[in-house]
């Protein structure tokens, strides 16, 4: 019992780190919205992330070709994280980053909903009665009729219903879909995509800048490698809750590097879908209601396409150390 305590604060403990280094990476990205399109921040990105893609899958034993075994939903996939970088990127680019997180704190929310339609999941009166207590207080924090809605609520409204959709694909096809596929088609056409508006948003960089969209590559790789270490650590009815801890930083970053000052209907929004989340995270946890537990399995970060995602790379260390095909 002592053991399995330790191992949970261990756990606990790596993802607290791992989602404070998350922070950092939105608040990076934040710093440099001001100056950059989401265009420019996203291709860069994506391109200084190519480098640790690559060191990732040379040691990846599994042979085969690249192309997908399930071709629509791996195009589904990539159009949703093509989507969702655009869209969060902008949405911290222009709102408080406390605002920003609530809303996209809804994507385990909406990953129970689009698990019925592609899961063919069963969800019951509990859970729905937390997703729509948590969509309440999305409700609460955008203030529909009382507050102006800009367009960057509704690119943080879009990067978490496409985030939810891109996790629940990968919940239907991961077992089957090899590992190299889904690490790089997203990544290949944010690429792509990317590259092709640059012309139009391009604005020189100085080598400050250039060095911040390296940095937001470094840290999701190593964010990543934490909440897998986290994962393998601690229970994910313990790690899965932490990542509300960026609701934390977010106030703490804004605050003190941004001179923002979340407001009173933020705080109770972000409160409301937080205690959903975690009911729901639990009760998963706890019973067996889901086969694919999608929220539990989501690892907290929803996909934008600009570094491995985090289930992905523990795939390819899995493989890599021989326990493969």
């Amino acid at each position: 019992m002592a053991e399995i305590v330790r191992s949970n604060v261990k756990g606990a403990l790596l993802a607290l780190v791992c989602f404070g280094i998350y922070a950092t990476h939105d608040v990076v990205v934040k710093w440099l919205g001001a100056t950059y399109s989401p265009v420019q921040v996203l291709f860069f990105s994506v391109t200084l992330g190519f480098p640790i893609v690559t060191v990732m899958l040379m040691t990846d034993r599994e042979m085969d070709n690249l192309r997908p075994r399930h071709p629509w939903w791996t195009a589904l996939r990539t159009l949703c994280t093509t989507l969702t970088g655009v869209s969060a990127f902008y949405a911290f680019s222009v709102l408080p980053l406390t605002q920003t997180y609530a809303i996209l704190f809804a994507s385990p929310l909406l990953i129970t909903i689009l698990a019925i339609p592609i899961l063919g999941e069963t969800v019951r009166f509990r859970r729905w009665a937390a997703v729509i207590v948590g969509l309440i207080g999305v409700l609460i924090v955008l203030r529909p009729g009382q507050a102006e809605l800009s367009l960057g609520h509704l690119a943080a409204v879009a990067a978490a219903i496409c985030g939810a959709t891109a996790s629940v694909i990968v919940r239907k096809i991961g077992q089957n879909e090899r590992s190299a596929v889904l690490l790089l088609y997203p990544m290949v056409a944010n690429f792509v995509v990317m590259g092709a508006a640059l012309p139009f948003y391009y604005e020189p960089m100085p080598g400050l800048h250039l060095g911040g969209f390296a940095l937001i590559a470094a840290l999701g790789f190593i964010g990543s490698m934490l909440i897998i270490a986290a994962y393998r650590t601690g229970e994910a009815v313990v790690v899965a809750p932490m990542q509300y801890s960026q609701i934390l930083w977010a106030s703490a970053y804004g605050y003190f590097l941004f001179d923002e000052k979340p407001d009173g209907a933020t705080a109770i929004g972000a409160a409301v879908i937080i205690a959903s989340g975690i009911y729901i995270v639990v009760r998963e946890g706890r019973v067996k209601v889901s086969e694919y537990r999608p929220v539990l399995r989501t690892r907290g970060r929803g996909e934008v396409g600009t570094a491995p995602r985090s289930s992905i790379l523990e795939r390819l260390r899995f493989q890599a150390t021989g326990a493969g095909r």
